[in-house]
């Protein structure tokens, strides 16, 4: 049966694909950030008991801890298919883009600190956590377009049935690609 000229093999139409995608990519950025969460506000309770430091340097050595777990959570695992050429470059592009993130992350609660005095525990992780959320979609944004880019010349299949996973040939490690229609996949 022919395939319409919207339609791919698996059915989706290239637009739908490219959304499946997105949301997948999605949902690995939010597995490691949501572990990343974890880190930070574990990190910045601790502080917060442990030492005598006001608030924010807390939130920002936490947010910190967070920014390197982040990044090996992210390169090995969600873009682990992206280009790997540069890493030099990647790394200073992703610290500078976490440190506008920090900045926005530690902003929101210390306007909410100091600015306008709601101080306290709860108060504390409530602001940091919002703080997160919203430095989180400009790092979403940042990593995807700068950080971690496709390999040049070559788009990245997410219409892939298999995902990033069944096809092989996403992996610059792998010399012997797999092909199609001239190998049975892989299981």
């Amino acid at each position: 049966m022919p395939l319409r000229p919207t339609e791919s093999r698996e059915g989706l139409s290239p637009g739908r694909g490219r959304l499946t995608a997105l949301v997948r990519e999605f949902a690995k950025f939010g597995t490691v950030g949501g572990l990343g969460i974890f880190v930070n506000l574990g990190v910045f309770n601790v502080c917060r008991g442990a030492t005598g430091l006001p608030v924010v340097r807390c939130s920002v050595v936490a947010t910190a801890v967070a920014i390197a777990f982040n990044y090996l959570g992210l390169r090995h695992f969600t873009y682990r298919d992206r280009d790997k050429s540069r890493r030099s470059r990647e790394i200073a592009l992703f610290a500078a883009f976490s440190g506008i993130g920090l900045v926005i992350e530690n902003g929101v609660l210390y306007v909410a600190t100091y600015g306008f005095g709601w101080g306290g525990a709860l108060l504390g992780n409530l602001f940091k956590f919002l703080g997160i959320g919203t430095a989180t979609l400009f790092r979403f944004w940042s990593y995807r377009a700068w950080v971690f880019r496709a390999l040049p010349g070559r788009a990245i299949r997410h219409d892939s049935p298999h995902g990033d996973h069944g096809d092989p040939s996403n992996s610059t490690s792998n010399p012997a690609a797999y092909q199609p229609e001239t190998t049975a996949p892989p299981p």
